[in-house]
């Protein structure tokens, strides 16, 4: 089959910057266009609630790639034009410039959108969200010494920015609505864990549903709980999840789930001449046939590969079946945690090295009497070991006895 003589990669994020690059490198020389909402060359997303927001690092040191690099692959490269609709009758990308971009194939990787409470959906001084360079300098902006800082959401983003906001003096409250916050992510063990790391260096840690962000004086000063009660502050940051921002795909006939995220075979591909990859990507798990969609930075580089290469396979070609592993990474007072497949939900948990009590460890989470995940600290080649178990849904030996109670009670 003859390559696509254009191909659009929406969206220049990681996922979509490693589209691009996957498609060069496989020997594509068509017209390449890589379109990005925002005005900046593509950068990465993790730090923005580490290194930059505690001043480590500048905004430069997140770009992805120099422009040099970015020249060597020969895009037309549109920043700061959102893609506004797709129209797969004539084959064109309409930018919210005006400008319009051809393409006999697209991919998909536009991401998400960070969820915002009520009272605070249009700007609002001192109410944040932390998924953009924009949102994270604006945040940083306000973080000093005792300022009060409320966090709501109970997970990863908020547990980062909630570390980093009291490592640099502000007084920080952690507003969740999960008995055990990250324990649906990283199981109730190390969620046990951090969760006591948090308080031990400060971090007030309050339950509760928040109902809207309250304004007095053209200011966030708050958020007011489902219960009627009022919580007060100086800044505000949501952090309750998000959602695909694909609202512009609607009438492109491109199939959307419930939630938004892309609805792809497994494969990646979305229709005919169309891809996904990244945090809007929903496939069907090779293992349980249920579509998932991971908001991780692995699984943006991994999926924007295979979709790449399916692409430029064609239809009649050997196209690759996306089965990853997932895998991500939090940093939190000078801890980096890792995590392998789905640790929450276990009902068993494993250490195979060191232990909890001295902040070193690697443990199997077995479910139903299989490795359905792997977690650790500071212990990366025991860990890695679990990665072919996890990968496997190895059986685990003993998985029929009663467990020990686990090290922190």
């Amino acid at each position: 089959m003859t390559a696509p003589r254009e191909i659009a990669v929406v969206g220049a994020g990681a996922a979509g910057l490693h589209a691009a690059e996957a498609l060069r490198r496989a020997g594509y020389d068509g017209r390449l266009t890589l379109i990005g909402a925002e005005d900046e060359l593509p950068y990465d997303r993790p730090p923005l609630s580490k290194q930059l927001l505690d001043g480590q690092w500048q905004p430069g040191q997140l770009t992805l790639r120099t422009p040099e690099a970015l020249a060597q692959l020969r895009l037309d490269l549109r920043l700061g034009a959102a893609a506004e609709r797709l129209d797969r009758a004539t084959r064109t990308v309409h930018l919210a410039d005006g400008g319009r971009v051809r393409c006999e194939a697209v991919v998909l990787a536009t991401g998400v959108r960070p969820r915002r409470l009520p009272g605070a959906q249009t700007p609002l001084p001192g109410a944040h969200v932390l998924r953009t360079l924009t949102d994270a300098l604006a945040l940083c902006a306000e973080l000093r010494t005792g300022v009060r800082l409320l966090v709501v959401g109970g997970g990863l983003l908020g547990a980062e920015a909630a570390a980093t906001a009291v490592g640099l003096g502000a007084e920080v409250t952690w507003l969740v609505s999960a008995a055990a916050p990250l324990a649906a992510v990283l199981g109730a063990d190390t969620a046990a864990l951090l969760t006591g790391l948090h308080r031990d260096h400060g971090v007030r840690i309050r339950r509760g549903a928040a109902a809207a962000v309250v304004e007095r004086g053209g200011r966030a000063v708050g958020v007011r709980l489902a219960d009627g009660s009022e919580l007060a502050a100086d800044a505000v940051l949501t952090a309750i999840g998000s959602r695909p921002a694909t609202e512009w795909l609607a009438g492109s006939g491109v199939p959307l789930e419930a939630d938004g995220g892309v609805a792809c075979d497994a494969h990646c591909a979305a229709g005919p001449g169309v891809w996904a990859a990244g945090d809007a990507a929903a496939w069907p798990d090779p293992r349980t046939g249920r579509r998932r969609r991971l908001e991780q930075r692995t699984n943006a580089t991994e999926q924007a590969l295979c979709a790449a290469r399916n692409l430029l396979a064609g239809p009649d070609g050997a196209r690759q079946v996306y089965d990853p592993v997932p895998y991500l990474w939090s940093d939190q007072y000078g801890l980096r945690v890792q995590a392998f497949g789905s640790p929450g939900g276990a009902d068993r948990f494993e250490v195979v090295d060191g232990s909890l009590a001295e902040h070193r460890f690697a443990a199997a989470c077995v479910r139903e009497g299989r490795v359905t995940g792997a977690v650790g600290i500071a212990a990366a080649r025991a860990l890695r070991a679990l990665r072919a178990r996890v990968a496997a849904h190895d059986p685990w030996p003993g998985a029929d006895r009663p467990q020990p109670a686990a090290a922190l009670g």
